[in-house]
């Protein structure tokens, strides 16, 4: 079945301008080829980390009583090269930041071996990283990775439920893996302190959103079943440089 609403074309950013257009308008939009140029990352490989997003655990902390997101969470510090697996922890956010579930740990399945085994994966975040390090200046980077799954079992499936939003962190990167059988999930990016903002809709697997997150906020609206058990599944990677989210100290 084919959607009838219609779908605003993501804005591609040349592999090579990459940096360039994220300090000009605090965001970046690479195709598939793009990503795998841009960061030096075969497209095979990425390919073969989809299926583990069919093994991820429901969200048993969505305030709106959905059912509809699924996810695995783990933390990672990078620097340079390294990519280091740190202890299971919870992910945290400041009500500041995220209304809807901030102010409380929660506590997610971690990735899976299979996904933390693959070369791919210390290269996808170590190559990130590296911009983070060309924007921000270089140092150690603290990284938290969500596989997303939104799917429409109970009729609609919201990517964001807590709406438009910046994550506290320095620098997002939102990667599509896929979209079936659905309509909607629409991305949103708006200048944090200014009137200007665009909208368009990411379908190709593994094209990515690189977002400033001081500068812009962004959202993603809700989908809906074209046919049964549509889905759309994301990996959301943030990096921050003063370490991980957490409550304060008492």
């Amino acid at each position: 079945m084919t959607e009838a609403a219609p779908r605003f074309s993501p804005p591609l950013t040349p592999p090579d301008r990459v940096l360039q257009v994220l300090r000009e308008q605090g965001y970046a939009v690479l195709g598939r080829e793009g990503l795998c140029q841009w960061a030096a990352l075969p497209a095979a490989e990425l390919d073969a980390l989809a299926p583990t997003w069919d093994d991820l655990r429901p969200d048993a902390y969505l305030r709106d009583g959905g059912r509809y997101r699924s996810r695995r969470h783990s933390c990672f510090i990078v620097d340079g090269d390294n990519v280091t697996p740190v202890p299971h922890r919870a992910h945290w956010q400041p009500v500041e930041y995220n209304a809807l579930h901030g102010g409380m740990e929660r506590w997610f399945e971690p990735l899976s071996a299979d996904v933390l085994s693959r070369p791919v994966w210390p290269r996808l975040l170590s190559a990130l990283a590296t911009a983070c390090s060309a924007m921000k200046g270089p140092g150690t980077w603290y990284v938290e990775a969500h596989q997303f799954r939104i799917d429409t079992t109970d009729g609609i499936g919201r990517p964001t439920p807590e709406g438009a939003h910046r994550d506290g962190v320095d620098f997002v990167a939102v990667l599509l893996v896929g979209r079936h059988g659905i309509k909607g999930g629409e991305t949103r990016v708006f200048e944090a302190d200014g009137p200007q903002g665009i909208r368009f809709t990411l379908t190709e697997p593994w094209s990515a959103l690189l977002l400033d997150d001081a500068r812009v906020i962004h959202e993603s609206t809700p989908i809906q079943p074209l046919e049964a058990h549509g889905h759309r599944d994301t990996l959301v990677l943030t990096f921050r440089a003063q370490g991980f989210q957490g409550p304060a100290a008492p």
